[in-house]
């Protein structure tokens, strides 16, 4: 790695503290909730390129809209893991490729929450709060489903744990939350890099080096958060806290975290790149946990969303803008997998959604309240209080094992 890169990062980490921002690449939170279903949620923060997760390589436009970021059909250099005669997966998510081999992965396209602007801090609110408005609940669906389950009873004990000082709006709430914290502090993370690379875009001078400095990142194979090929040392810590705690059978049942860098607006790559190298980070990290839960694995479902997709076209820096539908997987030994789930809208000019994104046919509330029924044991008439004003989002079923 070039040592100039290293220093830019420690530099821009050490004025923003000064100035008392706690930069964290990640959060967790982990709540009790009986039972030996657990359940981990992943908050992929920054918009996941889902075209590029779970390409549609069969589709007679995706090729022609992505240009240098199109993954190209499995069997080819490179080419894409292939779920069926549409979809694959992107070629450096391998783990989770074998785990749909297994029956152990499902895979949702063109999925969405109720959101349909662009904004990365409304989208998050949305997907957390579990309302389809921004900013109109304090709380978490999340929370509320914890509260709601059968054995909930007031004045328990604490029920979750958030990593860092601030509990994640998911896990807000009338169930009780503590905090836990990494040992160390981690290095300032991508989105950070690429607010302040945005800030200074049109500044002749820094605007230049910065953006002089993500690309040569990119071609050495490192992200701006560390992380370099397929391994990612800041996931080890966080993988090795949430097996910890739900492998205890005292311990809680319901974990979530999130990750950051996934704002791809240049030099996203195709099926190597800053975006596949996050790919093989997550993947990794995603073995090690299953690894690590051992027998818990067999009870356990992992939920990995974002609040929005990206644009079906490259942009003009090799990247792809803010978009609307995306892809979204539910992993896990309690999963009924091996399957994609999607009404498939299409890339042709007369399905993208405002002519630029992926049309979303399918709710994310679906996904979340089929995961509350029938894994978490949440009643179905407590649903409406968890997911305010969705009574037309039906719960997918038959998503586990029996």
């Amino acid at each position: 790695m070039d040592p100039r890169s290293n220093g830019r990062r420690r530099f821009l980490r050490g004025a923003l503290l000064a100035t008392g921002g706690a930069l964290l690449t990640t959060r967790l939170a982990f709540a009790g909730s009986g039972g030996d279903a657990r359940l981990i949620v992943i908050i992929m923060r920054g918009a996941v390129d889902g075209l590029a997760m779970v390409p549609p390589y069969a589709d007679p436009d995706y090729v022609r809209l992505r240009g240098s970021l199109a993954i190209a059909a499995p069997g080819a250099s490179d080419g894409a893991l292939r779920l069926d005669s549409l979809f694959g997966l992107h070629p450096q998510l391998a783990f989770l490729h074998e785990s749909f081999a297994a029956g152990e992965l499902t895979v949702f396209h063109a999925a969405a929450t109720a959101y349909r602007d662009r904004s990365h801090f409304d989208g998050q609110d949305v997907l957390e709060s579990g309302v389809p408005v921004p900013h109109a609940s304090q709380t978490g669906w999340l929370n509320r489903a914890l509260a709601a389950q059968p054995h909930a009873t007031a004045g328990s004990a604490e029920r979750g744990v958030a990593l860092g000082s601030n509990v994640p709006l998911m896990m807000r709430g009338p169930a009780a939350v503590a905090s836990w914290s990494p040992t160390k502090l981690a290095d300032l993370d991508a989105d950070t890099l690429q607010r302040i690379a945005d800030l200074y875009a049109h500044d002749p001078l820094l605007g230049q080096r910065l953006g002089a400095a993500q690309t040569a990142d990119s071609m050495a194979g490192t992200d701006s958060s560390g992380m370099m090929g397929g391994g990612n040392n800041r996931y080890e810590e966080l993988i090795h806290a949430t097996a910890g705690f739900l492998a205890n059978e005292a311990g809680p049942r319901v974990a979530v975290f999130d990750t950051t860098g996934w704002d791809t607006h240049a030099n996203e790559g195709g099926a190597r790149g800053q975006l596949g190298n996050r790919f093989g980070a997550l993947d990794a990290a995603l073995r090690s946990l299953k690894t690590q839960l051992g027998a818990t694995w067999r009870n356990t479902a992992i939920l990995a969303v974002t609040e929005f997709g990206r644009t079906a076209a490259v942009n003009g820096t090799g990247g792809s803008d803010h978009g609307t539908a995306t892809a979204a997987l539910l992993l896990g030994g309690a999963v009924r997998g091996g399957r994609v789930i999607s009404d498939w809208p299409g890339l042709s000019a007369a399905t993208l959604y405002q002519q630029r994104d992926l049309a979303p046919t399918l709710d994310l509330r679906a996904v979340f309240k089929g995961a509350l029924v029938e894994h978490m044991g949440v009643p179905s008439s407590a649903l409406e209080t968890v997911f305010p004003d969705s009574g037309s989002v039906r719960p997918l079923r038959d998503l586990f094992r029996a």
